[in-house]
């Protein structure tokens, strides 16, 4: 007989469990009795045939009934007449053989009791069985003492007590894992409800993501993704062309972003164009990011990527309107400088005409500079195509000398002197024309933006693989919030903007550039009131380019 938890009063109709249930441990007794009366017979042992077969026929009706009835359907109590029936008919075999052994089987109503209905089942149980017990043991007399009147019932007990715990260990077991199967139910809901809502915020936004694992694969791709890179239309992104941010240089395979970021590498708003120059095309920002999980296979990356199609047109339309003002106004002031350097050269020019002269000379040079520079800063921001470079071995100690000569005028105009003392011999492969712009441009900062009568200094030294420039001063110095924006484009320090100091705005951005792309960075520490220093890194030798 198996052991089974109590049952509920309010369970329902279509439960079948108590029915299957029943049916199992009765055809249990069922089965045992049998092979014990066949066992019985057998072995000659029955005293009483008549009560043998009665208890047989009563545990085969009990059986019957067990199968026959659905238990689901009636009241739990309505079961009890099971075991209630099991103990008359273990009864009536008790009587027909008193020392055969049929009284073992008394354990089977009081297991099912206790097991069934908890401890008032095993109470109840106990003393209804055991009652039942000494009843035929008193109508078979025994002309001695037998022990088992006393054993049996104590053991019978104490087998019902094992099945009572045993049934509410189980009880609790099973409580136990549903409520851990409500608790991961509800879990799991709640994550199809996150990853439902995940899904629809990311296919709602106008950006791409795309989750790359450890492995290569992209479990998370919205449809923006698709979207901006021509996938959703059925152009697989294998047969897209991919160009680099100046729109014309096509990029290999491994240098695209996906590929890149799958490798592991992490790089921040880069310029990408899908499509070949003369098509429909866009121009993404893509960014990626390296995502750590709690193993080295949970880990992988993320990609964004934002249409930025319209700002970059946009900015290219105002560039291109900057260089072409700034072309036109070149072209003129070319023109002017050149027949005003005629005039200059006259000899019968009279003193106050050749003062007057040489302040628009003065001026008109300012201006060429200004429009240089935004010539640059324009065709720069659309590819890089006025910065170009020819490198070459070059002595950056004369590079420093002759720009400090070319700016010594300007300097002891204002009573300014500039040391060279720290100018050390130095070559590195450089540009040469680009980085006398950058000295010059940092020494005219360094006279432009002092105070009358203070010193500059120029140093140059280098270690094994770069080469150091340093101009420094001891001028007012730049505030410290103003640093972060001193290399931006066009613009001024507020200390400057309202005075008669003139300038675009343009030199630092442009002189970062230049070293920048050489390989090398333009850094500045000030301290306001005390002045600054601005250091220029240069590699010294020729890079060289991975396989």
């Amino acid at each position: 007989m198996t052991a089974r938890a109590p049952w509920t009063l309010g369970a329902g109709a279509d439960d079948r469990t108590r029915e299957r249930a029943t049916g199992i441990n009765q055809l249990l007794m069922g089965l045992v009795a049998l092979v014990a009366t066949v066992v019985m017979a057998l072995s000659n042992a029955i005293l009483d045939v008549d009560l043998l077969i009665a208890g047989v026929v009563v545990v085969f009706v009990a059986t019957g009934i067990a199968v026959a009835v659905p238990w689901n359907r009636l009241p739990p109590l309505a079961i009890t007449a099971l075991p209630a029936i099991d103990t008359v008919a273990i009864a009536l075999l008790e009587m027909s053989s008193p020392t055969s052994g049929f009284a073992l089987l008394w354990v089977f109503p009081a297991l099912w009791l206790a097991s069934s209905f908890g401890l008032l089942g095993m109470i109840a149980g106990s003393a209804a069985v055991s009652a039942a017990f000494w009843t035929s043991s008193i109508l078979v007399p025994s002309p001695h003492f037998r022990p088992t009147m006393v054993l049996l019932p104590l053991a019978m007990t104490a087998i019902a007590f094992a099945g009572y715990l045993t049934s509410r260990r189980s009880t609790a077991q099973r409580v136990l894992l549903s409520k851990q199967g409500e608790a991961l139910k509800r879990t799991l809901d709640r994550a199809r409800r996150q990853e439902v809502l995940v899904t629809e915020v990311l296919d709602a936004v106008d950006f791409g993501v795309v989750r790359i694992d450890a492995d290569g694969t992209t479990p998370v791709a919205n449809d923006a993704h698709a979207r901006l890179q021509g996938v959703a239309g059925g152009d697989p992104v294998s047969a897209r062309k991919l160009y680099s941010a100046d729109g014309v240089s096509p990029l290999e395979e491994d240098d695209e972003p996906i590929v890149r970021a799958a490798q592991g590498e992490t790089f921040e708003s880069e310029l990408i164009w899908y499509g070949a120059p003369g098509t429909r095309r866009r121009a993404l920002s893509v960014t990626a990011r390296r995502l750590r999980g709690a193993t080295p296979d949970a880990d992988g990356a993320l990609v964004v990527s934002r249409d930025v199609t319209a700002e970059v047109m946009a900015l290219r339309a105002r560039e291109d309107l900057i260089a072409s003002v700034s072309h036109e106004l070149r072209t003129p002031l070319t023109s002017i400088l050149g027949y005003l350097d005629l005039a200059l050269d006259r000899d019968d020019l009279p003193a106050p005409a050749r003062t007057n002269l040489e302040v628009v000379e003065r001026n008109a040079n300012r201006l060429l500079t200004i429009v240089s520079d935004i010539l640059a800063a324009s065709a720069d921001a659309r590819g890089g195509v006025a910065l170009s470079f020819h490198r070459e071995q070059t002595d950056l100690t004369a590079i420093v000398h002759a720009a400090v000569e070319g700016i010594q005028a300007s300097a002891r105009a204002r009573g300014l002197t500039i040391d060279t003392a720290e100018v050390e011999q130095v070559s590195a492969w450089v540009d040469p024309v680009r980085i006398r712009q950058v000295v010059d441009n940092l020494l005219s900062n360094a006279v432009k933006y002092h105070r009358d009568g203070g010193s500059i200094g120029i140093s140059l030294t280098a270690d094994i693989d770069d080469g150091w420039i340093v101009v420094r001063d001891d001028g007012p110095g730049i505030p410290a919030d103003e640093l972060p924006m001193l290399f931006d484009r066009f613009y001024r320090a507020d200390a400057v903007r309202n005075t008669s100091t003139h300038g675009s705005g343009l030199g630092l951005a442009i002189s970062q550039e230049i070293v920048r792309k050489q390989g090398g960075d333009v850094t500045v520490r000030s301290v306001e009131g005390e002045g600054s220093a601005f250091t220029v890194r240069i590699p010294l030798r020729k890079r060289r380019r991975s396989a």
